[in-house]
């Protein structure tokens, strides 16, 4: 669901000038598949050691039925022109995801 909404919301991303990517610990293969049944139009890029996730600090214990496994923390970032964090979103809901960057991005 995030996703959609991020491609959704590419036409009012654009008039900010914001470029919207997403990172996964998924295969190429696994992301193509996801990107050409939901047609996102944006690139997803693959973090399969997930060297990323740990570096923006996503990458996480987490627990599902009881059982306890490492994975991705639903998160979302505003990165501006020179590369540096402007805002944040740890274990935001996919419906926040977008309407969370407009405002940060509208009124600063």
């Amino acid at each position: 669901m995030q996703s959609q909404h991020v491609r959704d919301a590419r036409q009012a991303l654009a008039k900010l000038n914001v470029a919207a990517i997403g990172i996964s610990p998924d295969k190429p293969e696994t992301q193509l598949k996801f990107d050409t049944k939901f047609c996102l139009d944006f690139p997803l890029l693959a973090d399969t050691d997930h060297a990323v996730a740990d570096a923006f600090g996503v990458w996480g214990e987490k627990s599902l039925y009881g059982k306890k496994y490492f994975g991705i923390i639903r998160s979302s970032f505003l990165i501006d022109e020179k590369g540096k964090i402007a805002q944040a979103w740890y274990k935001v809901s996919p419906d926040e995801t977008v309407p969370l960057a407009l405002k940060a991005l509208t009124h600063g």
